[in-house]
Parts: C-alpha cells; structure tokens; sequence
C-alpha cells in the first residue's frame, strides 16, 4: 500500500462539478483580476470568520506583512513570535523591515508559550505574531492581556488552523489582523498560492487593499503598495470550497482520533496533544520521536514502506544556515523546547480524503518500528 501525504486530488474529484463552474464563470466574466467572484469570496470568508472584513491576497507569507505594514510597523519595531514554523512568518517580519524576536514554545502544544513572551518585550515592541501551529490556537486569552499590559499589538499567523477555536474565544476576536494561506495543502487551499488578511480594523483593510494594489484605491491614481491580488480564479475555487471546510475539518479530527488511540501504547513517540476546550482541525498531525535521532529512522521506515510522511518542520528558523542573513533578529530565553520540536517531529498523512484502511496502515507501520525499538 502507498499512502500520499496530499489528498488534494482526490478532494479536487469530489467536488469537481462546483469547482469547474466558478472558473467557468470567471473565464466567462473576462474579470480576472480584482473581479466579482474575488468580492463574493472575500465576503464569504470574513462571514465565515464572524469579521468584518476580508482582503485576498497573493499568499500567505504576503498576509502577514502587509497586515503588520498596514498596522505602521516598519524599521526600529521589533515582534515576538517563534522559531518552530515556516520561515514564512519571521520572513514576513523582515520583510516589513521589523526585527523578529525569538522565543520559546509551549512543550505540550508546541504554539507560542505566554510566559516566554513578557520577558522579551522592550520599549520598541510593536507586535506579537503568535502561530496556531499544526492547526491548534495559540493562548490568545493570555496573549492578549499581555498585549493589553503593553499596549501592543497583534497578527495572527493563522495559515494552519481555519475552523479551529479556542476555548472561550475564535480566531480573530482577540487580535488587530489574521493572516491565513491558501496554498494547495492547507485545510482551505486552492490550485496554487493565496491568502488573505481578516481583521475588524476599518483602517487595517483600507491599507490592506491599498497595499496589494500598487497602494491604489481609484484606477490611475497610487501612492506606495506591491502586487499582491488574489485572482479570481483562486477566489472561485476557494468559495466552491469553503462551504465544506467544517464537514473537512470534522473528517480530520476524526482520523487524528484514530490515529491517537491506535498508537496509544507506542512507546518512543509522543502524540499531539489538544487543549481542553479547544478544536484542533489537524492541517498537520505530527507525532514526536523521544530522541531526535530515533525521527530519521522512523522516517525511513514508513517511507520505504509506502508511508509518505514528512517532517515539519526539521530546522528551526534560528538554526537554518546563515542566520540571520543580515536581518535584524534576537533570541531571548532558552529554545530549547522549540529545538526538541524540530529535531524530533513527524508529520503523518492528513487529509479529509484518507480511508480507514490507510489510517490503519499508517499505525500499522510506526507500531512495527516502535516494537522494534525495545
């Protein structure tokens, strides 16, 4: 048996017939680009988020700095998020011309721990950019008491977790900006890169869609912005599919249950651990091995045996060569937990689309190594 990581194709056949006809329609709109079909979407994910307002962009990575541009951070401010994530989040921090601030993660969840934040604060914090790693919320209750305490503000690297909650709170309620992608992988992903900025900021949205418009509101007339536009097509795949985003979600939850209680008994991983009161939505389920050098034989293990499992993310910002590459960085506190996370995790197949028999196979396998370990 060959069991993919991606079951993008499979969730592509399943709802073929709705995704065709809104790219039919766009193509015979001859509106590609900042087109209806771009409205009616942006309309029907910020009713999903209960916000105001949503603004496509052209990937996740772009979400998060014009969100922190539009919020006026910029050279001197610096933000505090973590270094167990994609490159894109600190990258984003960069790219606005901030400093990233580095610390540590939660060893249970593996999402930005509260207690390491405060300590790193100075008078020329601007931001916080907690990510709700693997599809799991980040404290936002208690990160936004801390923001309150310093007057700071907060985006939210959600490009992982659309439909999760908190306990006592939903993305986006407790923060300036949510930054989420749509690139093919994720829980809401189209046929390529996409994202978009959520926020209940009127000021925040303005810039937003001036920034991704070559900083234009009125055709011919710009001030200062990118290119950075959802197009159309995208749009119409991503509403063909955002009405099935719970029922999808349901279905991973589902097979990150099955998984958990058939590996319940193995003894040299560690399995995902969801806070009381919250919805993990399971974009990745990711198991860790108790010592790093036990993940790449497991990893070989379920790879030569048709288990298409990956690692998110092996190298933590921090440590990947030529860091900082010239930009403005600092780490404050141990990372130790973070490193531990990098070093040690695996990512198994998770998708909607997985049969039971292939979740089995999956256990099957890491059971069989894990026996062997002794």
């Amino acid at each position: 048996m060959f069991v993919s990581f991606y079951g993008h194709v499979r969730q592509y056949r399943n709802i073929q017939a709705e995704i065709d006809a809104n790219i039919r329609q766009v193509l015979e709109s001859g509106e590609y680009v900042m087109g209806p079909m771009l409205r009616r979407f942006e309309g029907e994910l910020a009713a999903y988020f209960g916000m105001k307002h949503a603004v496509g962009v052209n990937s996740g990575t772009d979400a998060i700095w014009l969100a922190l541009m539009a919020l006026g951070i910029g050279p001197g401010d610096e933000c505090i998020t973590t270094v167990n994530t994609f490159f894109a989040t600190a990258e984003a921090i960069w790219i606005a011309g901030a400093t990233a601030v580095f610390v540590d993660t939660d060893p249970r969840t593996n999402c930005i721990d509260p207690e390491k934040i405060e300590p790193a604060v100075t008078e020329r914090t601007r931001a916080i950019v907690p990510v709700h790693l693997y599809g799991q919320c980040a404290d936002m209750k208690a990160i936004r008491k801390i923001a309150d305490r310093y007057n700071l503000l907060i985006v939210e690297d959600n490009a992982q977790a659309i439909g999760a909650h908190g306990d006592g709170f939903r993305i986006g309620e407790l923060s300036d900006a949510v930054a989420t992608s749509f690139i093919i992988q994720k829980n809401l992903g189209t046929f390529g890169d996409g994202g978009a900025v959520i926020t209940n900021r009127d000021d925040v949205n303005r810039a937003v869609r001036r920034l991704r418009n070559h900083g234009s509101e009125k055709r011919s007339y710009h001030s200062f912005g990118f290119n950075s536009r959802l197009d159309d097509i995208h749009a119409g795949v991503l509403s063909a599919k955002l009405k099935y985003i719970d029922a999808w979600n349901d279905l991973r939850r589902k097979w990150a249950a099955r998984y958990s209680a058939g590996l319940a008994q193995a003894r040299h991983i560690t399995l995902p651990y969801e806070k009381p009161g919250y919805r993990h939505v399971y974009h990745l389920y990711v198991i860790e091995t108790r010592r790093p050098e036990q993940r790449d034989r497991l990893l070989k293990h379920l790879n030569d045996n048709g288990v298409d499992a990956k690692c998110h993310y092996p190298i933590a910002i921090h440590q990947q060569e030529g860091y900082p590459w010239g930009k403005p960085a600092r780490i404050v506190g141990s990372l130790a937990n973070s490193e531990r996370n990098a070093a040690c995790c695996i990512s198994l197949p998770m998708y909607p689309e997985l049969t039971e028999e292939e979740v089995d196979y999956v256990i099957e396998k890491v059971l069989e190594w894990d026996r062997a370990q002794g």
